[in-house]
């Protein structure tokens, strides 16, 4: 049976009330979190699992989540997930790879506005956040 474990940060929640409250393009406005599924019940997401990253922001209609995981320092994992829906959304990604084959890793989950990218060549770090995986 799958167990859903939940981290939430207050700061991030408050965040979150301010993404809502208007129809800005502050990047300030822009919040990330996690929802990881594990196999059995622990405190942090484990390998071979699937997350959940959830967004919001007022600072692009099309944001991406962009995760990179790392194993003693060398990249074991990298993806991107679009979230083309309004101001709130949501990406799953799976924590393996055909270098990160289990084995406890460090993550970081970045939300990402690209709308210069195409005539400026700029990516626009909105919101981040780092994790622990387990073995």
């Amino acid at each position: 049976m799958f167990r859903t474990v939940v981290l939430v940060i207050a700061v991030m929640l408050a965040a979150a009330a301010t993404a809502f409250a208007g129809n800005n393009k502050n990047p300030s406005s822009s919040w990330i979190g996690l929802s990881a599924t594990a196999a059995a019940p622990a405190a942090a997401p484990v390998a071979g699992s699937y997350v959940t990253i959830y967004e919001g922001t007022a600072a692009t209609a099309q944001p991406f989540v962009h995760l990179r995981c790392y194993q003693n320092g060398t990249a074991v994992s990298e993806s991107w997930n679009a979230v083309f829906t309004p101001s709130t959304g949501s990406a799953t990604f799976m924590l393996a790879s055909s270098a990160w084959q289990g084995g406890a890793a460090s993550c970081t989950a970045t939300l990402e506005n690209w709308d210069s990218y195409s005539s400026h060549g700029k990516v626009s770090t909105l919101a981040s956040m780092s994790f622990n995986v387990g073995a």
